[in-house]
Formats: C-alpha cells, sequence, structure tokens
C-alpha cells in the first residue's frame, strides 16, 4: 500500500516523494524544494500517537527544530535543518539536508573499523557534540546541549568528495537546554543499551552522560560488541547492568584487537560508573584520539606493512613556519604567484546576470559566496569598490596568498592583492573561520576547483557585476588548505576566535612589505 503522503505539497513549498524512516520520535520523508529547483531535503513530522498527547510534546519538538538549526550553522558534524513549521492537521514538521550515506550502525554490523577509521570517525563525532555541550546562544545567554540518545544508528557516514568520510550527528530530538527551569530530566528519555547510570536513574544529567553513551559506542564500534551484558532486555535488567556491572574488556570482547593503550584507557574510562571518574569534557577525548591518529597516521607512512588507512585525507607532514610561540601556522612561499588581471567588460555567462546581495550594504567591502551554475557551486570573492578605484587597476597583476592559524581557534586569512605601478597596491583581505560550516565550505571549494572569481561592483552603480576576473590557486597551495582543513577538525574548538584574528593580522602587516616589494618586482602590467 502506497503512503498518502506522497506526493503531498507541504508549506506551498516541499513536495513529499518517499518515507525513508520511521521512529519514536516521528515519520522522515524524502522531499523535494520546489522554491529552490527541486533540491533535495529530508522531512522529519512528529509522531501523531505523541502529537496528540500533550501540547508540552509540540513545543519540544519545535525546541528540537531550533536547536538543531543553530547548531547546524556552527559544526559540519550535525545535520542542518534549514526550516520547520506546523502542517493543516497542526502536526510539527522540520526541514532538513538531505544526506545519502549509511548510519554508522549498518557499518558495524557489516565490517570491522580499522584503526584509521575508528579514530577519524570517532573524532568527528566528537566534534559534533563538543559543538552541542559548549552551547548555543539563546536570549542573550550560552546554554550547552546534551544529546540524550547517542548510539551508532544516531550517526550517518556519507561521502564527500573533499572529506572523505564525513560523519554527522542525527537527531536530536530528545536533547535539552540546561535551563534552570526545565524539568525534561524528570522522565527517561534514551536508549537502554547505551544510557548512562545516572540517566537510567531519572537523575539529573550533564555532559558526562553524554561521555558515558559515547564509551559504549566507541567500545562497538573497536570490538562490535556491546561492553554490558544484560539478563534481559528489560528496564529492570538494562538498570542492574548499568549500575553495578563491571563492563567486559576490549580483551574479552576480541582477544585480536590492537589498539593503543591511551585508546583503549580512554574508552574504558568513559564506562566509569562516576560521572566524576569519567572525561569530564569531550576535548579530553579529542585529544586522545587526534595524538593516536597523528601517531598512526605516521607509522603507515614510515612502515609499508601497516596497510593504508580508509580515510582519503592525509595531513602534510611538512613543518610550517611558525612564530616565536609557535601559534601561528604560516606558509612558506618558495616564489611569487603572478598572473594576469584580465578585468574586461562582463561576457561571463554565470556572472552577467549576478546582482549584489540584498543582504550587504553598498559600501566597500570584501566577501566571499560561492555562484550556482548547472547544479554546481563555483568560488567567488564579491569586491565593491569606487568606479574610479576600479577603473585604476583594469591594466594590472594580481598576488593571492592564504595565512593559516590553529591555535586558539582555526582561522585563515585569504589575501587578494591586485596591483600596477602607477596607481599602487589594492589589499583585499577576508578572514575565513573553519570551524564553520561557510568558512569550511569556501576552503573546500576553493582547493577543489583550484581557482575562483573575483567581481568587481561599482558603489556608484552596484546593481550588476562590472568586471570578473578569473583567478587561479597555485597548486601547492590547494594542497595547503587541504591539509589546514584536516588540522581544522583535530583541533578542539575555541572561543577565542578574535585573538586568532588578531594574531594573523600582526603577521599579515609584517608580511605587506615584502608582497609589495614582489609586486615591484614585475615590470610588466597585464593589459585588457
Amino acid at each position: 500500500m502506497s503512503d498518502p503522503n506522497t506526493g503531498r505539497l507541504l508549506g506551498k513549498r516541499y513536495q513529499l516523494q518517499e518515507l525513508i524512516g520511521t521512529g519514536a520520535m516521528g515519520r522522515v520523508y524524502r522531499a523535494k524544494d520546489t522554491l529552490l529547483a527541486g533540491v533535495p531535503v529530508a522531512i522529519k513530522f512528529l509522531a501523531l500517537s505523541i502529537q496528540n498527547q500533550k501540547m508540552r510534546l509540540q513545543q519540544r519538538f519545535e525546541q528540537e527544530a531550533k536547536t538543531c538549526a543553530l547548531l547546524g550553522q556552527k559544526s559540519i558534524h550535525i545535520v542542518r535543518v534549514m526550516d520547520y513549521g506546523v502542517d493543516e492537521n497542526n502536526t510539527p514538521y522540520y526541514v532538513m539536508e538531505y544526506l545519502q550515506g549509511q548510519n554508522l550502525s549498518t557499518i558495524i554490523s557489516n565490517q570491522n573499523l580499522s584503526l584509521s577509521r575508528f579514530l577519524s570517525m570517532a573524532r568527528q563525532i566528537c566534534l559534533g557534540l563538543q559543538c552541542a555541550h559548549n552551547g548555543i546562544l539563546l536570549d542573550g545567554a550560552i546554554y550547552p546541549i546534551i544529546h540524550r540518545d547517542i548510539k551508532p544508528s544516531n550517526m550517518l557516514v556519507i561521502q564527500d568528495a573533499s572529506f572523505g568520510e564525513l560523519v554527522k550527528v542525527l537527531d536530536f530530538g530528545i536533547a535539552k537546554l540546561l535551563m534552570s527551569d526545565s524539568d525534561q530530566t524528570k522522565f527517561y528519555l534514551g536508549t537502554l543499551a547505551y544510557s548512562s547510570p545516572e540517566q537510567i536513574e531519572g537523575k539529573e544529567i550533564d555532559n558526562r552522560s553524554d561521555i558515558y553513551s559515547l564509551g559504549v559506542m566507541m567500545f562497538e564500534m573497536l570490538t562490535t560488541k556491546i561492553p554490558l551484558i544484560p539478563s534481559s532486555h528489560s528496564f529492570g535488567a538494562w538498570y542492574q547492568t548499568h549500575k553495578f556491572q563491571k563492563p567486559m574488556s576490549m580483551a574479552e570482547a576480541n582477544y585480536t584487537l590492537k589498539i593503543p593503550k591511551s585508546v583503549e584507557d580512554m574508552v574504558m574510562s568513559c564506562l566509569e560508573k562516576k560521572p566524576s571518574d569519567r572525561p569530564q569534557t569531550i576535548g579530553e577525548i579529542i585529544n586522545v584520539l587526534a595524538v593516536a591518529e597523528q601517531q598512526h597516521k605516521l607509522q603507515q607512512k614510515n612502515n609499508p606493512n601497516i596497510p593504508p588507512s580508509n580515510q582519503k585525507l592525509k595531513i602534510n607532514p611538512k613543518p610550517e613556519k611558525k612564530t616565536k610561540d609557535e601559534r601561528l601556522v604560516i606558509p612558506v612561499v618558495q616564489k611569487t604567484v603572478k598572473t594576469e588581471l584580465r578585468v574586461s567588460a562582463i561576457n561571463d555567462d554565470i556572472t552577467r546576470l549576478t546582482s549584489w546581495p540584498s543582504n550587504k550594504p553598498i559600501a566597500d567591502i570584501v566577501f566571499p559566496q560561492p555562484i550556482y551554475n548547472s547544479g554546481d557551486f563555483l568560488p567567488a570573492l564579491w569586491v565593491m569598490l569606487p568606479q574610479q578605484e576600479i577603473q585604476k587597476r583594469l591594466v594590472c597583476n594580481r598576488y593571492n596568498r592564504f595565512l593559516f592559524i590553529s591555535v586558539p581557534h582555526p582561522m585563515v586569512l585569504w589575501i587578494t592583492v591586485i596591483y600596477n605601478r602607477e596607481h599602487g597596491a589594492k589589499w583585499l583581505p577576508y578572514y575565513l573561520d573553519l570551524k564553520t560550516n561557510s568558512g569550511q565550505e569556501i576552503i573546500r571549494l576553493l582547493q577543489h576547483k583550484g581557482y575562483y572569481r573575483l567581481l568587481f561592483f561599482e558603489r556608484e552603480t552596484p546593481t550588476r557585476c562590472s568586471h570578473v576576473l578569473i583567478s587561479t590557486i597555485p597548486s601547492i597551495q590547494c594542497r595547503r588548505l587541504q591539509d589546514w582543513m584536516e588540522i581544522s577538525k583535530i583541533t578542539t574548538t575555541s572561543m577565542n576566535a578574535q585573538i586568532s584574528k588578531t594574531l594573523l593580522k600582526e603577521e599579515y602587516e609584517k608580511l605587506k612589505p615584502q608582497i609589495l616589494a614582489k609586486l615591484q618586482t614585475i615590470h610588466t602590467d597585464s593589459s585588457i
């Protein structure tokens, strides 16, 4: 029997196509966004059996949607929520990015994870959870979020052209905001096999409850077995097991398993009964995983007998130039990058009809924003300047360079310079935060495409793009962008992004005279 919702138009925008999942909290459909050229999306409805109980549960579902929307903006490892609402039957729903992949439960059941895959997947999951535990800003205050249902079936593994295997945390449907007036911890929510002792007992819980559940899941990822075995699958049996049973060792679960002792000790510490005996933050777990991952990759490089990792990405082991306090990672540019700036009357079909975004001011600004063309996104740097300023440099050379800092917060400074001898240099810098989806996407596009467009808009007539430059990025810089993306994934999220910007700006000011000196040695300017 076909689903009656198939073909239904929701909110005059989303056309439901097929049912792709069901669960205790609702039903999930694949749909297409008719307002965005049929872009595929996933839509989750609150289960009617729950929706009809109490309005409070509807309010919780709406809170879930808002929470996921905010979290998805902060981490690439959390599913993105784009929209939410209530249909004509008063059933709440929200619209998510449509992801094609396998859940971690299926992967564990079908194959043994290599150490490299485990380390990569576990680290990515931890980065998503760390984002939630660090909290979101609501009504002027930061509220930490706990997931409450960490398990393999809530982790989706997708294949990404740049990232390789990308893991996303799904279903914050029973997450809660740790607000002082919340009463949601007064009843049990979760999955019995992965619940912490305090959660299954109905006590107040915090981020350390998620860490316990994560420990159960990591044990299963490594051994394919659950570390605790109840006498039955009843609530009472699981209660006794989590409260009092000692977890089996990894050797008992799989005697052939060979993993670093630091990783084994970390996983087993997550399974401690008392929250105070576990790692106190996800950051502690990330540090162990990151060190183990780097050591394992180094071993693979030095020992050809070690099977290669399934992970597609590689960290470039070449040393980077650093400042005295070793906080800056700055690339050593071996030669000046010189190309022509072919600024001309616009003849690019993609950008010919491009207009200045309505949410941007009419002012001298620079910002990145991809261009969508024939089903693909292309990187672009949008520049608004006075007409006279653009005309000054219709004949000029350009120089581009990228600076990177990993600590205290991963950040890239993207520098573009257009120069001629008569009018000097016009500097076009932009900061990219590598802990945001937008920053990661721009870097991914830049290193994947190997070029970007400079779109020039005249401030006096800002409606249409007046001139275009297609600027090539040297392959060595593309490789560095790739490396920095990977480094940022194993770097603990920090709230000190502004400090990183300040440090990059200081390095940028030091480099300006060197860059200008190199440009002044170029004796020819490119013509239109």
